[in-house]
């Protein structure tokens, strides 16, 4: 079932809801430049199991409305609190990937965990994407920077180019071709804005230490995005977090390792406690 939530009077945020019958309900938050159907391979079984998914497309992806503004870690965190509070959403298991985990580690901090029992971090974006003086371990400036000039140039270019970087097996033509046009469903103003967000000065490490819900982290050791260093720091930044490495993925684990994931996944959600 897929509807439409207003998070602002000009902008409405498109949301997939399987199950809703149920009461264990995860939410999910896709990663940069994709949409929620980034997670079809947990969608595909997960509901059967009687959990409630919940896929949110963010502000300028997939069918949501694609606004010109509105791309910072605080106001994507806030669509993400809109639509809790418009479905009345309790006790929730808060899941995101890649720049969907920086925005989930946002809203945590920001909205002091509300309705959030549990946090599963998949490739997160954190605590930073890119080097800074103080973290060694992102990406270079300039090769963020270079994606964002190549948005503007020639984005499906720039989508071809970064699968590459995006799965450490390989997949099919007709896969690629699936993932591809998933970004191109993107608005190219939002790809680059988010791409943007990435080279500011977000304080995620800060964030990080707000967080006491069990945490779960899972990680590509072969990630060339976000690379397994900011795993490691993810887990050392929260308290009640356990990291469980992904010996045969890159940054696409939920599709690489899809199996292990799901189990991992569900196994945290029934566990009492993140040992």
């Amino acid at each position: 079932m897929g509807y439409f939530i207003k998070v602002q009077p000009d902008v409405k945020l498109f949301v997939e809801d399987l199950n809703p019958d149920s009461e264990n309900t995860i939410v999910f938050l896709h990663g940069w430049p994709g949409s929620h159907e980034l997670f079809e391979y947990q969608f595909n079984d997960l509901p059967r199991m009687g959990y409630r998914c919940i896929g949110i497309d963010q502000r300028g992806f997939g069918q949501s409305d694609k606004p010109a503004t509105g791309y910072d870690y605080d106001r994507l965190s806030d669509d993400v609190l809109c639509i809790i509070e418009t479905l009345q959403l309790k006790n929730i298991i808060l899941l995101g990937h890649s720049t969907g985990g920086a925005i989930a580690i946002r809203y945590m901090a920001r909205h002091k965990q509300y309705q959030v029992s549990k946090l599963v971090l998949c490739a997160a974006a954190a605590p930073s994407l890119i080097r800074r003086s103080y973290f060694p371990y992102g990406q270079k400036k300039s090769d963020i920077m270079g994606i964002i000039k190549q948005t503007y140039e020639d984005r499906p270019e720039m989508l071809r180019e970064f699968e590459k970087q995006f799965f450490y097996q390989s997949v099919t033509d007709a896969f690629s071709d699936w993932f591809f046009r998933l970004g191109l469903k993107a608005a190219g103003w939002a790809t680059a804005e988010i791409a943007a967000t990435w080279l500011r000065e977000e304080a995620l490490f800060e964030d990080l230490r707000k967080i006491d819900a069990p945490t779960l982290i899972m990680h590509g050791i072969h990630d060339e995005v976000c690379y397994f260093p900011l795993a490691k720091a993810q887990q050392q930044g929260i308290r009640n977090s356990i990291l469980i490495p992904f010996e045969k993925s890159g940054h696409g684990l939920f599709y690489e390792e899809k199996d292990k994931f799901n189990d991992v996944l569900t196994s945290f959600i029934e566990s009492e406690i993140c040992e």
